[in-house]
C-alpha cells in the first residue's frame, strides 16, 4: 500500500486553478477590441484612427483581465513555492 502525501491537494487544487485561469485569460485577451498598433503597424501597413473613449464594458472587460492575470499570477507563485519547500512531492 503507497502513502500519497496530504500536501497533493494543494498542488491539485492550485494547478486546476491555473489551468482555469490561463483559459480564461487566453479567452479575455482575445475579447479586447482591436486598437491597432500591432505588427502591421510596426511596418507601416495600418492606420489606426479610432482614437475615441472606451465604454463602460471595455472597461470592466479590462479589470476582470487584471484579476485574472493577478490570480494567474499568484497560483505560478503558490505552485512554485509548494514544489520549491516540498521537493519530495514535486513530479519526475
Amino acid at each position: 500500500m503507497t502513502v500519497v502525501p496530504l500536501l497533493t491537494w494543494p498542488i491539485l487544487i492550485v494547478s486546476v486553478l491555473l489551468t482555469i485561469t490561463s483559459v480564461a485569460l487566453s479567452l479575455f485577451v482575445l475579447l479586447h477590441k482591436n486598437r491597432g498598433g500591432g505588427m502591421s503597424d510596426l511596418f507601416g501597413g495600418g492606420m489606426s484612427a479610432s482614437m475615441g473613449g472606451t465604454s463602460v464594458a471595455e472597461r470592466n472587460l479590462d479589470r476582470l483581465t487584471i484579476v485574472v492575470g493577478l490570480l494567474w499570477l499568484a497560483s505560478i507563485l503558490i505552485l512554485l513555492t509548494l514544489y520549491r519547500w516540498f521537493p519530495d512531492v514535486a513530479p519526475l
